[in-house]
This record gives C-alpha cells, sequence and structure tokens, in this order.
C-alpha cells in the first residue's frame, strides 16, 4: 500500500483497541507506562513524538469508547471506530501523519493492525493473548504465555517474546487509589448493554434488599460503565421496563449528598454509584462481585476480587440479543421450554464455563450461577461467602495465581520502545 505524505516531524505509535474492556485493562495501562517512560503529546506538549488511539469496527464494541478514553488525556488524536475505513483510505483526512511509527495491536480482529500499520508504513506488534494469527505481518509478537509464542511456526517464533499478562498489573496498580470507607463492600455489575441492564438491574437490586436483611453491616456499590448514565440505570430499574415488575426491589429516590451519589430502594438498601471510569480501585477494595458475564469477570478477575457470576435464563425474550453463545442459544426458535436442558447439555460440553477465570483455569475458579435462579438464592450464597473469610481468601488466591506475576505492562512497553527510533529512546 502507498502511505500518505508524511508531514509531522517525530514517530507516532498508534494503539489499536475495539471495546470497553480492552480499553480499561489493555490500552489505559500501556499508554499510561509508555507516557511515564517516553516524551510523548500530549502529556509532554512539545515532544516531537505522539500517542494515538485507533479504535475499529467489533460486533463487541458499543460505539462509546472514544467517549470513555478522551477524558484520560492520554492520546493525540482517537479515532472512532466508524471512520476506521476513511482512515485506511485517506489517513491524511485525520490530520498529519509522521514517516516513522509503531502500530499496536490490544484488541479486536489482528488484520485490522496488519492493514493499518501497511497503509501507514509503520512498524507493527501484536499483543496475543491466544493466538498470534499473522505473523509473518508482525516485527514483534507480545505474547501473554509461552502456550502462544509454541503455536507459531518455528520460523516466527525469534520475533516472539513471552510478556506475560497485562491484566496481572491491575491489581497492585489500583490499590493505590483512595481507600472506600469502611464496611464489608459487595460489588454490583449489571452489565454495561441494554439486554443485560434490563435484567441485571432489577435482579441485583432486589438481591442487595435481600443480602442487606441477612447481612446489615453490607455496603454496596455499582461502578457505573462508561457506556450507560444513570437516568439508563434507574430506567432498567423502574415500571419502563417489563422485567423489573417480576422482581420485589424498585428505587425509591437518587440521593446527590457532595461528591458522592447513592441509589436508595424502597426497603432502605443504599447503594453508591461510581461514576468515575475505570472503578478499579474502589472493585479491588470489595470483599464480593455479584456480576453478569463478560469482560467484568476478567477485570474482577485480574484484580482478585472473588465473585460469584450469575446468569438469570428466564427471560430469554431479552437474552436473543446477548453476545457469546447464550445469544445464539436463545435466538434459536421454540427454544422456551428447551433452553434449560440444552444450556445444561452445551455448558457441559463445554467443560461448563462461562466466566474469564474459569475459562483461563479450565477449572471452576469462581462460582456460576446460571438457570432460573433468583435473588433469593444468590443473596444467601453471598451471605455464605462472606461469612468465610478462609473461603473468600481462597478464592482471591485462585484469582492470583491464574494472572501470574505482574511486570507485563512494562514488558510490552520495552517492545514497543525497541520498535521505535534509538534517539526517541534516548531523549
Amino acid at each position: 500500500m502507498a502511505r500518505p505524505r508524511p508531514a509531522e516531524p517525530g514517530p507516532a505509535v498508534v494503539l489499536v483497541s475495539n471495546g470497553p474492556g480492552e480499553l480499561t485493562t489493555w490500552v489505559r495501562p500501556l499508554a499510561e507506562r509508555l507516557h511515564a517512560s517516553l516524551r510523548l503529546r500530549p502529556r509532554s506538549s512539545n515532544a516531537p513524538a505522539s500517542l494515538h488511539l485507533v479504535l475499529v469496527p467489533c460486533p463487541n464494541a458499543t460505539g462509546q469508547e472514544r467517549a470513555a478514553a478522551e477524558p484520560w488525556g492520554l492520546f493525540d488524536r482517537i479515532v472512532p471506530a466508524w471512520r476506521f475505513w476513511s482512515l485506511l483510505l485517506r489517513p491524511q483526512r485525520y490530520g498529519p501523519w509522521p514517516q516513522k511509527g509503531v502500530v499496536v495491536f490490544l484488541g479486536g480482529d489482528q488484520f485490522w493492525t496488519v492493514l493499518l500499520s501497511a497503509r501507514l508504513g509503520y512498524r507493527h506488534i501484536t499483543y496475543a493473548e491466544w493466538v498470534a494469527r499473522w505473523p509473518g505481518w508482525n516485527d514483534r509478537i507480545a505474547a501473554m504465555s509461552d502456550a502462544v509464542r509454541l503455536q507459531l511456526p518455528v520460523r516466527y517464533q525469534p520475533r516472539c517474546r513471552v510478556v506475560g499478562d497485562l491484566m496481572a498489573d491491575l491489581s497492585s496498580f489500583a490499590r493505590r487509589e483512595d481507600p472506600l470507607p469502611e464496611g464489608r463492600w459487595v460489588a454490583l455489575l449489571p452489565g454495561s448493554k441494554p439486554a443485560k441492564l434490563s435484567v441485571g438491574m432489577p435482579f441485583l437490586l432486589d438481591t442487595a434488599d435481600r443480602l442487606a436483611r441477612l447481612q446489615p453491616g453490607c455496603r454496596f456499590l455499582l461502578p457505573l460503565a462508561p457506556t450507560t448514565s444513570v437516568d439508563e440505570l434507574l430506567r432498567f430499574a423502574g415500571a419502563s421496563n417489563p422485567i423489573a415488575s417480576r422482581y420485589s426491589a424498585s428505587v425509591a429516590s437518587l440521593d446527590r449528598s457532595g461528591s458522592a451519589t447513592e441509589i436508595v430502594t424502597a426497603a432502605g438498601t443504599r447503594i453508591l454509584l461510581l461514576e468515575q471510569h475505570p472503578a478499579h480501585g474502589p472493585l479491588s477494595q470489595c470483599a464480593l462481585a455479584l456480576t453478569t458475564v463478560g469482560a467484568n469477570t476478567a477485570e474482577l478477575g485480574a484484580l482478585a476480587v472473588p465473585m460469584i457470576v450469575i446468569v438469570p435464563t428466564q427471560h430469554l425474550e431479552v437474552m436473543q440479543a446477548w453476545d457469546g453463545g447464550l445469544g445464539l442459544l436463545a435466538r434459536l426458535p421454540g427454544l422456551r421450554r428447551l433452553i434449560g436442558v440444552l444450556l445444561t447439555f452445551w455448558r457441559l460440553r463445554n467443560n461448563g464455563f462461562m466466566a474469564w477465570p474459569n475459562i483461563s483455569a479450565g477449572r471452576a475458579v469462581v462460582p456460576e450461577r446460571v438457570g432460573a435462579i433468583t435473588p433469593e438464592a444468590i443473596a444467601l450464597e453471598a451471605c455464605d461467602w462472606l461469612n468465610a473469610p478462609e473461603r473468600l481468601e481462597g478464592q482471591r488466591q485462585d484469582l492470583q495465581a491464574l494472572r501470574g506475576e505482574p511486570g507485563a505492562v512494562a514488558a510490552l512497553a520495552s517492545e514497543v520502545r525497541g520498535l521505535l527510533p534509538r534517539e526517541l529512546n534516548a531523549s
């Protein structure tokens, strides 16, 4: 491909990613590390080099990723996913591009970074969590594990360095943030997409009310995803959501005191809303999390937060909009009566794993509750966990062991710097 005419002096580092989970757990830590070790715009306004973010088309993205990343102040330029093809065709539309640079794959389809690096004429590095699909087009491959390296053809293995799991650094970084007020905190994660929120909000509000009665000392928090709003959460918890009428909890008021915002249920349960993103610091201090499936289970695992993963399958009409295997099953015609049997069969065939920690370990590290489950049953189970601190600590240690030793972000940043001109690293 012909590269665009250079019009900017210094090299560029272009991070490529897709969804909100990858942005918070891969992109942001690497961007922070690169700014700490190199002089890059926009943090260093007079620096010759710059850091950019390009978002790529992905069915798991929400469309709000650009809005989520902009407040971080890490990127000189952010190209949203809907402009990706336009960027490939005419990069000059999006400002001048330097003659030298590096494209870094951090989520999405690896082929998009192959195209982008070829179009810009930049060097190319892929962070490979499970497999590196285009090794011949990579200058370097940063692998999560040795298993990734061994899958490569022998002639490409020298290009690969095992850096480790990027998410292993999250826990130690998060705990340096401001502590939560005293109390035993339980995190509620209903999901970030409308299809999951329509089930997760009423289900978890009901569960919180019941758990508060069983454990009066419990305190609750709910991290607001960057792709949702407080008004949207209240809408899914209220009468405009037909599913909410099947549960006993409801929102009585929204209490804004100073910088804190709390949902107050009709039963008097107070739930602290965390509007900053990511909320890794507060989450890492929770004793337990009640969560839906998805990237949030990977984040919680990286933070070593014990969890119970819940998938209420009684709302099939909504589950049809879910992603992954459950969404595919729910779309099959005439499935309402057979979904329990099919889910059981499907889970047994696939080792029964839906949460990322369990998938990674190949065994049940965290409990998964799938089926026509009730808030009462989940509240009772959560109470049992909270009353058994040694079990909580055991799960926490298992989650920490899965992620391995920290240091992957620094190792990947070193690989990126190795592809940049030497004079930049010396500055």
